[in-house]
């Protein structure tokens, strides 16, 4: 294989896929930027926006990736306002999609919840996107679901085609993402006769930010409340609802799954069996020894690490926010109660487990999940060839919405 640049046939793309090319030296940032262009396949990013954006981030630096998603989301919106000023609704109705891409964007490397930008873009966030509903009039309308005293923050995708009560697929993000960005999941089910319900779950997008509510490892416990709103809905058929998860949703519909029996169908993109077990496979194996030895040992063997690699800082102060706890030892603890070894049996429903090539964050995770399942079950792998081999189907969500829902077509 070739072991220097000048050997590939291109090389400003140096490697034997196109998944070789990075947009900025940090993995995980690079796959975060990969995810909003992925997104100009429905006009919700553009290409020299992004990488400009990209241009002005430095590797594993919080400040500067808000400050640069921030500084494009506003120029948009303010070019959104000044063309629906005008009557200029399709203009506007694009210029806002993109801004509130953008806003978006500027959150998901950014974990400081005490600054006021947490809560601000957040909301401006989602003002863009009501505005590019009521000006394109796409069919998208904000739904509370009550969960516990407070309630998440949801849209309702009602499927122009659907004919008489049509299947529901409800659907979640993970870690970072926002349900909204996903669109190659709830746009490919409304153009097939499917509602779809994309919910904002805890620890995720608005609810985390603006309802202050964290993660929890017994994920029935947020299914089930959407669930009793979903089978109310008219024009949804209530023995078919389907559930899908992403990234972290991946051990996370599963989960709920296992206890929810009221869904036909269950999607876990990618499949994962021990959400801790992922998360200690990119650790060092010293940090297992701590872990076993107790808090005081494990806490400090953390604060050294953090210490020494912005990125481990970053990750661990975001997730211990998502997760609601306050030291690392706890964080680990909750990583490790999200396990499915001894709940997988009790899914019953059909289950398609997803998994990439090139997977990078659970690695491995989805074929355990798959080998532990005694439902009816289908495994998919997206292989390099398929170009959609990335965590989620990165840069390649038009292959992922092709085999998603011609699994789902007929099942569901």
């Amino acid at each position: 294989m070739p072991t220097n640049t000048e050997a590939w046939p291109n090389p400003l793309i140096a490697g034997p896929r196109w998944t070789s090319h990075q947009f900025i030296a940090s993995e995980v940032m690079d796959d975060q930027i990969k995810h909003q262009l992925s997104m100009m396949f429905f006009g919700m990013s553009d290409l020299g926006e992004c990488l400009e954006v990209a241009r002005q981030i430095r590797v594993d630096d919080e400040e500067s990736w808000v400050a640069a998603w921030s500084e494009r989301a506003h120029a948009l919106q303010q070019r959104a306002e000044a063309a629906e000023k005008r009557g200029r609704n399709v203009t506007a109705g694009d210029a806002y999609l993109r801004a509130s891409t953008y806003w978006r964007a500027s959150l998901m490397h950014f974990s400081h919840p005490e600054d006021p930008r947490t809560r601000a873009n957040a909301i401006s966030s989602y003002d863009c996107y009501d505005r590019y509903l009521a000006l394109s009039g796409y069919p998208g309308e904000p739904v509370r679901i009550p969960y516990e005293g407070s309630f998440l923050h949801s849209y309702l995708y009602r499927s122009p085609v659907a004919k008489g009560p049509a299947p529901l697929l409800i659907f979640f993000q993970g870690r970072d993402a926002w349900p909204e960005d996903t669109r190659w999941v709830y746009d490919g089910a409304i153009r097939r006769g499917y509602h779809c319900l994309s919910v904002q779950c805890p620890g995720q997008g608005l609810t985390l930010r603006l309802n202050n509510l964290p993660f929890r490892y017994d994920w029935e416990k947020v299914v089930t409340p959407i669930v009793d709103v979903a089978v109310t809905l008219d024009g949804v058929a209530p023995d078919r609802i389907g559930l899908m998860g992403l990234s972290f949703g991946g051990y996370l519909a599963p989960r709920a799954a296992a206890f929810e029996k009221r869904l036909k169908v269950c999607v876990a993109n990618p499949g994962v069996l021990h959400w801790g077990d992922s998360i200690r496979s990119g650790l060092p194996d010293s940090l297992g020894d701590a872990l076993a030895a107790g808090p005081e040992v494990f806490n400090g063997a953390v604060a050294s690490m953090a210490a020494h690699s912005p990125l481990a800082e970053w990750f661990l102060r975001d997730s211990a926010w998502k997760h609601g706890t306050s030291t690392p030892y706890e964080l680990f603890q909750e990583f490790d109660a999200c396990d499915l070894t001894d709940v997988a049996a009790g899914i019953e429903c059909e289950t398609l487990v997803m998994d990439g090539a090139e997977e990078r964050f659970s690695t491995g995770q989805a074929e355990l999940l798959y080998d532990a399942l005694t439902c009816p079950k289908e495994f998919m792998l997206f292989d390099e060839d398929s170009t959609a081999q990335l965590h989620c189907q990165n840069g390649g969500t038009a292959t992922a919405a092709e085999f998603t829902f011609d699994w789902l077509d007929g099942r569901l």
